[in-house]
């Protein structure tokens, strides 16, 4: 009897660990929830498991057993941390292929959670400065504005690791000043380039930051029923992108105030340049999220299959079904991918997912209030919403036409 408890609190143990290791490293709720009722019930035991951005409770339960075992875990927040991520997924399925004891699978999660990453904060850094740059050439601006954009994007990336090392109460807000600084060092550098886009390049050097993707994830999981956790995401995005607003609104407007600026259009990029800038961003976004380097190609991939998507769907029926038709080839290819490779299928579907970038849409939005551009603002503000209608009827469509295997 006291063996059938301790196998019982061991599986326990190990189920919050992973849920909480993964949580950590950027795995959507609903996702989530289904992975862990898999898991569990590979050990031989019932589990009930729900998941918001800033808790997860578990909830076990012995066959022959009527109540259940409750855990509450309250989470401080997430990132997105890939190659950990891939690593927990061999990890369960080392374990339920039998090749390790559920023991020495629980030892090696505090393993993996302690790994160094795959790049460094170099590599790291380039990576800012890609999607910074990527973003940039991606809305079509001016060569002056790419180079500005890479280079404040570093900028963000140090007040972030700044950031870091200082109490939570601070801590919360690195948004505004990573978007005020970012804010006045450009318009401190369009008094002497006045050609110079300031709100673009602000707005592209913050775009990691940019909550788009947890917008986005929000409205997909109130799409999908899982109304606790999609309200919270989408109260919580609104208030980063507020923050990040606030930011660049306020470092921008003091330093028009005392050096007003005659603003001069640029010379764009070449239109055709749009695909290699693409590629660029979504590069940078690997780096930034860890892909692991066996996997980098294969998600480069599909964000050129989203890219594609949202091409040619434009084309034919206008920006939302180009979203639409992005998300669905993305899903398809990622789901097909990890089906073929038996790992989780986050590793590609994650950065495409994210390429679309939903919140830059809603910052634009705050950038035409500011303005007196109420009109316009307000529609912006309807389209990020929108287009993140548009991506979860795209998982829901792309899910339907390959059904997904069950993954981080």
């Amino acid at each position: 009897m006291n063996t059938e408890k301790e196998a019982f609190e061991n599986a326990c143990k190990f189920v919050i660990r992973l849920g909480t290791f993964a949580h950590r490293y950027g795995v959507q709720a609903r996702r989530l929830e289904t992975y862990l009722s898999r898991v569990v019930r590979t050990l031989g035991y019932n589990g009930v498991f729900r998941s918001t951005p800033a808790e997860i409770v578990f909830a076990f339960r012995q066959n022959d057993e009527l109540w259940h075992k409750t855990h509450i875990v309250y989470m401080p927040g997430t990132g997105f941390d890939l190659s950990r991520l891939a690593k927990v997924g061999e990890l369960v399925t080392a374990l339920e292929a039998g090749g390790i004891s559920l023991t020495e699978a629980v030892a090696r999660l505090d393993v993996i959670d302690k790994m160094p990453p795959p790049y460094g904060k170099f590599i790291v850094a380039l990576g800012y400065a890609l999607s910074g740059a990527g973003f940039a050439g991606f809305l079509k601006c001016g060569v002056a504005d790419i180079v500005l954009s890479a280079i404040l994007s570093i900028v963000v990336y140090i007040i972030i690791l700044c950031a870091e090392k200082l109490p939570e109460r601070f801590e919360q807000w690195t948004p505004f000043l990573c978007a005020f600084i970012t804010g006045v060092t450009a318009a401190l550098i369009s008094i002497r380039l006045p050609e110079i886009q300031v709100y673009l390049i602000t707005l592209s050097a913050v775009i990691y930051l940019v909550p788009g993707f947890t917008i986005s994830n929000g409205v997909i999981e109130l799409t999908c029923k899982y109304v606790n956790s999609g309200v919270s995401n989408i109260v919580n995005g609104l208030v980063y992108l507020a923050l990040l607003f606030a930011g660049a609104w306020s470092g921008i407007s003091m330093v028009r105030h005392f050096f007003p600026v005659n603003f001069v259009p640029p010379a764009a990029v070449s239109a055709n340049l749009i695909w290699i800038f693409a590629m660029i961003m979504a590069a940078g976004l690997c780096f930034v999220f860890q892909t692991p380097k066996r996997d980098f190609l294969w998600a480069i991939a599909g964000c050129a299959i989203t890219c594609g998507g949202i091409i040619l769907g434009e084309a034919v029926a206008g920006i939302n079904f180009g979203n639409f038709l992005g998300t669905v080839l993305a899903v398809i290819f990622a789901n097909i991918w990890s089906v073929k490779t038996n790992r989780s299928v986050s590793l590609v579907l994650l950065p495409s997912i994210v390429f679309l970038v939903s919140g830059s849409i809603g910052f634009r939005g705050f950038v035409n209030l500011s303005a007196g551009n109420t009109g316009l603002g307000q529609q912006e503000f309807i389209r990020m919403f929108v287009v993140a209608l548009s991506i979860a009827a795209g998982l829901i469509v792309g899910n339907i036409i390959y059904k997904p295997k069950i993954t981080l």
